[in-house]
């Protein structure tokens, strides 16, 4: 998707606000079709009507909750038979403020169905059009947490480590089929999701928080290089090869067939 310009559709998840809307207008500027998903179908039908008029691409509103059942499959049958669609952003999510002790059955489920449920399901249906077709772009949107998981709620890193996963091995399954994969790794961003959470952003060292704007742009051109991993504030690439290095070095040690002497 480097620098493309050729009409092809992206369908972004959680569009209405914060990250997922900036994905549109950024995509939508890069000359892209939209497809942009979400419950509040009013804001939706107001970006779009916006990227329609700025940027001249045909964007089309599909209102759905994808922590429900019969919404999710909606949007998931949406991606595996529309061949215009080659782009997707599994950007929808929502945090949880507070120790996993004190969490509802409730919250607990309502995250992992987003973060984790309709993240995979998402991804599987586009690597499955994408892969048959070729080519296309598949971004999952994790967050630095799957790296610190003792900065933030034990849940929510939990489900942001398994979409870093996740991307990680769709790119091993699908790099000889035409197909771009990258995991994205905000650290804290100046968005909604916060306030919903219960967490005051303002509460939070400045330097510590980016503009949802820059984060994006970053995200993108790290798109455009082919990294898998994107953290759009690490200021030197060769920090990630190093920690690469060292979780590769485990590997030869991983799986053998009798216990390290130093547990007898």
């Amino acid at each position: 998707m480097s620098g493309s310009t050729q009409t092809s559709t992206a369908l972004v998840t959680g569009a209405s606000s914060g990250i997922g809307a900036v994905y549109a207008e950024r995509l939508a500027g890069r000359g892209h079709d939209l497809i942009l998903v979400a419950r509040d179908r009013q804001r939706l039908e107001a970006l779009a009507a916006d990227l329609q008029a700025r940027h001249g691409v045909n964007v089309e509103v599909l209102s759905a909750d994808l922590a429900q059942a019969a919404d999710l499959t909606r949007v998931e049958q949406r991606l595996r038979d529309d061949q215009r669609i080659s782009v997707l952003v599994n950007n929808a999510g929502i945090a949880m403020h507070g120790t996993l002790a004190e969490a509802t059955a409730a919250q607990i489920d309502s995250l992992v169905a987003l973060n984790i449920v309709a993240v995979t399901r998402l991804a599987a249906a586009a690597a499955a059009q994408f892969g048959a077709a070729g080519r296309g772009t598949i971004i999952n949107l994790a967050s630095v947490v799957a790296l610190a998981p003792e900065m933030f709620n034990a849940v929510y890193s939990a489900s942001k480590a398994y979409v870093l996963s996740l991307t990680q091995t769709l790119q091993g399954e699908l790099k000889n089929k035409g197909v771009q994969v990258q995991a994205v790794l905000p650290g804290v961003t100046r968005t909604e999701i916060w306030e919903r959470s219960g967490l005051d952003v303002a509460q939070i060292d400045p330097q510590m928080v980016m503009d949802v704007g820059e984060m994006v742009d970053a995200a993108l051109s790290g798109l455009d290089s082919q990294e898998l991993v994107t953290i759009p504030s690490l200021p030197d690439a060769a920090d990630w090869q190093v920690y690469i290095k060292a979780r590769d070095a485990l590997g030869p040690n991983l799986s053998r067939n009798s216990a390290a002497s130093r547990y007898k």
